[in-house]
């Protein structure tokens, strides 16, 4: 953005021309004059992750996964393990790949749980129920 906005300011401001402001900031006139139409910072987005090392692994680590997602919280397996175990498959790509994958994989079979807390009350009759806390104490007794 600072380019973007140092094009603007000497073309637009202080009318330096084209030519010079590609010969000072050794840029090429095309992308000058670029820059003065531009506004903003132009942002690359890709639209398609290419995963041509994952492909074949991709129903083995899906399977995982669902697998995985019977089991509690804390005894699941961390993308780490999982691209451990697909490493001990033949799986000869990057950690990174697996990464992205577990994460789109979890968003897209998100189990939907309500964030909503509750509040259920609780009302109990006289000498119902009794709730107390063990603790240990030491008193001495009759001790001047």
């Amino acid at each position: 953005m600072d380019i973007i906005a140092e094009v603007r300011r000497r073309h637009l401001i202080s009318g330096e021309s084209i030519s010079s402001i590609a010969s000072s900031l050794k840029l090429s006139r095309p992308t000058i004059r670029k820059h003065l139409v531009t506004e903003s910072e132009p942002v690359y987005t890709r639209e398609s992750q290419p995963e041509p090392k994952l492909g074949s692994f991709k129903s083995l680590l899906v399977k995982w996964l669902e697998v995985d997602r019977a089991l509690p919280k804390n005894q699941r397996r961390t993308a780490q393990r999982l691209f451990e175990g697909l490493v001990a498959e033949g799986y000869q790509g990057a950690y990174d790949s697996i990464q992205r994958f577990v994460k789109q994989w979890k968003l897209d079979n998100k189990v939907s749980t309500s964030t909503q807390q509750a509040f259920v009350p609780l009302a109990f009759s006289p000498g119902e129920v009794c709730q107390f806390d063990w603790s240990q104490e030491t008193a001495e007794i009759g001790v001047p």
